[in-house]
């Protein structure tokens, strides 16, 4: 009895010796010894083992390293196709050849045809409000007419003028026209008055006019070559740049910054300049190697597109801050003085602009 009991102690501790040389050998060899993850100062064992999971080859993770699972990356946008040639031209065989008119304008209902004005009287500024539902006219003889785009008839005609309109700007009600006579009017088209008030401050023809999109501020270019800054309730200036040296009759306030202001000279300045009319500050100033006639900013993208007159006769669209180049369009040997390619393109998003012939 005691010696089969002797014979049961020496197996158990026979399959013990072999049970613990079993777990040694499987702690000294782990399935896969390819991670380190780290270890314990109070653990016996210096390195940890896992079990490296398998990816699949040319696989990438979904998410950047800083970026949480609901963020992924926006794709790479290819460079926007901007067309080089007119898609659509327009005949306008009568309109003058005259740096200092602003013949067309771009309708909000695409109107392409409304009046004519009979007679010996001949247009020198068109402006459309805003919603497209009337056409303002600044005439040779110094009026301003009123047309009904709906009804397609004249409503109203306006004096206070002494010389030519060629320069006109809405803000709401409120029409301004600038004219060889030096003045600015502004005029409520509610009001049974000509005009409501009378702005002085250019020495020679007022060229250029242009409200800022907030209805704030009034930018007008003269033949003075000033660029002057007028309030909604001021009569003189409250703001007034002289570094042009030619007539300033392109003007564009940004849709994108608050009080961002461009402006472009004439032939004998050629340059576009930026200003900061919220800190009275003067930004910076490309030479654009031509004289400057129209300017508009883009309301989709920072960019700009210039149209101009001798001697280059192209349009250009820049990218601001940088003012490089994005393309150049429409090379010919008569002048873009119409606002009509820099709306368009403003208006379409792919780039496509109308010419004029």
């Amino acid at each position: 009895m005691r010696a089969a009991m002797k014979t049961a102690r020496r197996l158990e501790n026979i399959d013990g010796m072999e049970n613990k040389m079993k777990l040694a050998k499987r702690r000294a060899t782990p399935e896969k010894a390819d991670v380190v993850t780290g270890f314990s100062p109070s653990s016996r064992n210096i390195f940890r083992y896992k079990t490296e999971t398998q990816r699949p080859v040319n696989s990438f993770p979904p998410f950047g390293c800083d970026e949480g699972p609901s963020v992924s990356r926006s794709p790479v946008k290819s460079p926007r196709n901007i067309l080089k040639s007119a898609y659509k031209v327009l005949d306008a065989p009568a309109l003058q050849d005259d740096f200092y008119l602003n013949l067309v304008d771009w309708s909000a209902q695409n109107v392409t045809k409304l009046c004519d004005l009979g007679g010996d009287e001949s247009v020198c500024s068109v402006g459309w409000a805003l919603r497209g539902t009337h056409l303002a006219i600044g005439t040779n003889s110094g009026t301003v007419e009123i047309w009904d785009a709906l009804r397609c008839r004249r409503i109203r005609t306006m004096g206070g003028h002494r010389l030519r309109v060629g320069a006109l700007a809405w803000s709401s009600s409120v029409l301004s026209s600038g004219s060889r006579d030096k003045k600015i009017l502004q005029r409520d088209i509610r009001s049974q008055e000509d005009h409501i008030s009378k702005l002085t401050g250019h020495r020679s023809e007022v060229c250029g006019l242009k409200w800022s999109y907030d209805n704030r501020e009034l930018a007008s270019g003269g033949n003075d070559n000033k660029l002057l800054v007028w309030n909604q309730h001021s009569t003189k200036p409250v703001l007034r740049y002289c570094e042009h040296t030619a007539a300033v009759k392109a003007i564009a306030w940004s849709p994108h910054l608050h009080g961002l202001l461009a402006s472009g000279g004439g032939t004998a300045d050629r340059c576009i300049r930026f200003w900061n009319t919220t800190t009275n500050t003067r930004l910076s100033c490309v030479d654009t190697n031509s004289q400057v006639c129209n300017l508009a900013w883009s309301k989709n993208v920072n960019e700009l597109v210039s149209t101009h007159g001798y001697s280059q006769n192209q349009i250009i669209v820049w990218k601001y801050p940088t003012m490089s180049k994005l393309a150049t369009l429409g090379k010919r040997t008569v002048a873009f003085y119409a606002t009509i390619a820099t709306t368009s393109i403003q208006t379409n998003k792919n780039g496509d602009f109308k010419d004029i012939k």
